[in-house]
């Protein structure tokens, strides 16, 4: 009897735990995919205290995060195998938080390698694995997709081909660096600043689009030069809009218009409520920024507002934004 139980024991320590055998090669497959993409993962000395992250996208072309990033040239970048090379920022784009940089000729590679995009879309529930290297080594965190969306625009204007919201915190460190699948290849650029309390993932697609404008020497945004907020209508004017057919609620209470501003020049003042721009109804600040899209720069649109109660139709032309305002 004893040795059928030591038998039985023997056996149940030779079977493997099925279980125990699916974590294993999902630990592994994460560790590989770390290893993977962590070739193309550099560390960017651009601020104070702990390094950014970022990644060689292009050879010779490093993406991070602009918020991040806080000299123009000169950035001491440490690569993969850990020796230190030198880059300087081609162009910067605040309303996606992108930055690119430029290895500076004679640079070592340090074992960097350009990454591989991931091929299918990013979904709600997928595992996501964001590496960062605020330093020498890499680091990771797991977690997963919490939510994607359709395309958005950020607070400061720019345009995402896609809302990304993981359920992994973002360290010190890790904005600039990737989100990456289990094959270890790049699905974004994780950021900790398009969202307040949230750590977003700025899309492949969107890295592709801003940096080949980035690198064209084109990062021109419309502009209007007024500073506003939500405000609920009074009721006479609702019942006015009601009895035109429009069901609005609230527009933006102009705060501010800078002097010499496509606003200032249209004739806006402050106090000014802003109902619509051309076709797009104004209740919120983003509807401002889809109406003063990059694309429309030079369009002269229709402003209704209303002032002192009464609705005016103005005509205002979008401008492209003056540098001083962007970074």
């Amino acid at each position: 009897m004893a040795a059928c139980i030591a038998g039985r024991e023997r056996a149940a320590v030779l079977s493997p735990d099925p279980a125990m055998s699916t974590l294993t090669a999902l630990s592994a497959s994460l560790a590989d995919a770390t290893s993977r993409a962590g070739r193309s993962l550099v560390a960017v000395h651009a601020r104070r205290r702990i390094p950014a992250s970022g990644v060689l996208w292009r050879p010779g072309v490093i993406v991070a995060t602009h918020h991040t990033v806080h000299l123009e040239q000169g950035i001491a970048v440490t690569l993969p195998d850990g020796s230190r090379g030198r880059a300087s920022v081609v162009g910067r784009d605040a309303g996606t938080d992108l930055v690119a940089l430029r290895l500076e000729e004679g640079s070592p590679a340090g074992g960097a390698e350009p990454a591989a995009g991931a091929p299918e879309p990013i979904r709600t529930g997928q595992l996501a694995l964001a590496l960062g290297r605020p330093g020498t080594r890499v680091t990771a965190a797991l977690g997963v997709v919490a939510d994607v969306g359709p395309a958005w625009r950020s607070w400061q204007g720019g345009e995402l081909d896609r809302f990304v919201r993981l359920d992994v915190a973002i360290q010190d460190g890790f904005s600039g660096g990737p989100l990456v699948d289990g094959e270890g290849r790049v699905a974004g650029i994780n950021t900790s600043a398009l969202a307040r309390a949230a750590a977003l993932t700025i899309p492949t697609a969107t890295v592709d689009r801003v940096l080949d404008r980035l690198l064209a020497g084109r990062t021109r945004r419309g502009w209007l030069g007024i500073g506003a907020q939500p405000v609920r209508l009074p009721d006479a004017a609702r019942r006015r809009l009601a009895d035109e057919g429009v069901e609005q609620g609230q527009g933006l209470l102009l705060v501010s218009v800078e002097p010499g501003s496509p606003a200032e020049r249209a004739g806006l003042l402050l106090g000014d409520v802003l109902l619509a721009l051309g076709a797009v109804r104004t209740e919120d600040v983003t509807d401002v920024l889809a109406a003063v899209a990059p694309e429309r720069v030079g369009d002269t649109l229709s402003a209704r507002v209303l002032r002192g109660g009464e609705p005016r139709e103005l005509s205002v032309t979008i401008e492209e934004q003056p540098e001083r305002g962007r970074r």
